[in-house]
């Protein structure tokens, strides 16, 4: 018996790999409310403010919006479910200086809801210079290019 593959929903954190460099990924499960998993469904997800943080050594998604309708706290603090020597990498990855526990996709895989969390250090604002200039000229270089072929 074949499954059909139906359309999954991937709602991705555009600002991440801009404003940080992201140097590990871990994928976390999430603990939602019945509601919460039908707003994910349904695209009301915005993760763009949201970061992760680690709390009396437990992982918490903090700022998250999912537009539940007829829920007034659409940006609650959401527990995030990963292994323990995940957590524990975790915890001594992010006493360093400069990293940050950055969500980066969320998805739902096998019925789930996933979270991605991204490890990584923020970038400095010369960086992200740097980079749209870089993505300029290439998308100057492409539009002659594509002059020169017509």
């Amino acid at each position: 018996m074949m499954k059909s593959k139906s359309s999954q929903k991937e709602f991705v954190n555009k600002k991440a790999n801009f404003d940080y460099a992201i140097d590990d990924t871990v994928e976390t499960g999430i603990v939602l409310t019945g509601m919460e998993i039908k707003a994910i469904r349904n695209g009301r997800v915005s993760m763009n403010t949201s970061y992760a943080k680690i709390i009396n050594n437990e992982l918490w998604w903090i700022g998250g919006s999912l537009q539940v309708i007829g829920s007034e706290d659409q940006q609650r603090t959401r527990k995030l479910l990963v292994k323990k020597s995940e957590l524990s990498r975790l915890i001594g990855a992010t006493q360093e200086k400069g990293e940050t526990l950055v969500p980066i996709k969320l998805y739902i895989k096998r019925g789930k809801a996933k979270l991605l969390i991204g490890l990584g250090k923020g970038k400095k604002k010369y960086d992200k210079r740097n980079i749209m200039k870089d993505r300029d000229s290439e998308r100057d270089s492409d539009r002659i290019i594509k002059g020169m072929k017509q």
